[in-house]
């Protein structure tokens, strides 16, 4: 593989609450600017900034041009590499208007997308031979392949006419932060649910997988979703017997987890004390946070060095670094 220079366009403009620009936030307990940078460490060799297309020199240099505002998955990445790769020239990533993923959770509140006729346009170019600015641009048209996933059940003398409350969960996606709401969609619904939905669909269609996850379950006489294929730990982590932890969830370095927890489908970064008795699902908890005894979260955020008072139950929300 050539030599491809990454070009980032620079945002400059703050999230509210957070007074930071999206890329100092952390979406899936990482830097945003740390996750771009490692997702495409396997692309390209070198790095420039700008704050337009037209500032970036035309010296024939294959690029790969983004906004430092823009999460993305590993999937999308790699669909829109291969397909802009074989297009031969100038391209764009775009997702179709039709989209339901996109179009329910990606684009409100959102003003980073261009649209044209039935297709939105992200901030995400490819350029094989320089970054041409004038230049016609062919469209990768990238669908999330949303999937509708319910998490909560509304009687129906409650809701007769809205249904039941569900997601639209991708296969693979990517969002512009432009606004907290979109840090709990990428976190939550194209993270967390996201990552359930791949799940599941290789335990479907790929029977050795699945049978590598029963034969772990039984050599570690553990419940399927509690084995070590589905429950990442990292070292030096403390963890009570009793603790109850179903996958898929990742545990960092250096936690300690008390009596008594419960934890599903959550993402756990490293230096984290969970005390007894917490209850978390469908969380992303960041670095060095400490929820004391019997705190509960779900489909809540925690950037590092939170703490959360004993007692306190968080639903659906996103909460800043070093906040108690």
């Amino acid at each position: 593989m050539g030599a491809m220079r990454k070009v980032i366009l620079r945002r400059d403009r703050f999230v509210n609450p957070f007074n930071e620009p999206a890329r100092d936030l952390r979406v899936f307990n990482k830097p945003l600017w740390l996750h771009q940078r490692d997702s495409l460490a396997h692309f390209t060799t070198e790095e420039r900034e700008a704050a337009d297309l037209s500032a970036i020199p035309a010296d024939g240099v294959e690029s790969l041009v983004h906004a430092d505002n823009l999460w993305f998955d590993e999937g999308f990445l790699a669909h829109f590499m291969s397909r802009a790769r074989a297009a031969g020239g100038p391209c764009r990533a775009a997702i179709p208007a039709d989209d339901r993923a996109f179009v329910q959770h990606a684009l409100p509140l959102s003003d980073s997308y261009c649209r044209d006729g039935d297709l939105y346009y992200a901030d995400l170019w490819y350029f094989p031979r320089g970054v041409e600015p004038g230049a016609p641009v062919k469209p990768v048209v990238i669908p999330f392949e949303p999937r509708e996933i319910g998490y909560y059940h509304i009687p129906s003398y409650m809701a007769k006419e809205q249904g039941d409350l569900v997601f639209q969960v991708p296969v693979h996606s990517a969002i512009a932060i432009d606004h907290w709401v979109h840090i709990f969609i990428a976190d939550c619904v194209f993270g967390l649910f996201g990552r359930v939905r791949r799940v599941e669909d290789q335990l479907v269609n790929d029977a050795l997988f699945k049978l590598r996850i029963l034969w772990r379950a039984l050599y570690e006489q553990k419940q399927v979703l509690s084995s070590s294929k589905l429950v990442k730990v990292g070292r030096n982590c403390v963890i009570d017997p009793t603790a109850v932890i179903h996958g898929p969830t990742a545990i960092g370095d250096n936690c300690n987890i008390g009596a008594g927890v419960v934890i599903q489908n959550c993402e756990i970064g490293s230096h984290v004390n969970i005390s007894e008795g917490c209850q978390l699902m469908l969380s992303t908890v960041g670095d060095g946070c400490f929820l004391p005894f019997r705190a509960a979260l779900f489909m809540t955020t925690l950037m590092e060095n939170t703490m959360v008072a004993q007692n306190t139950c968080l639903q659906m929300c996103v909460v800043g670094r070093d906040t108690f």
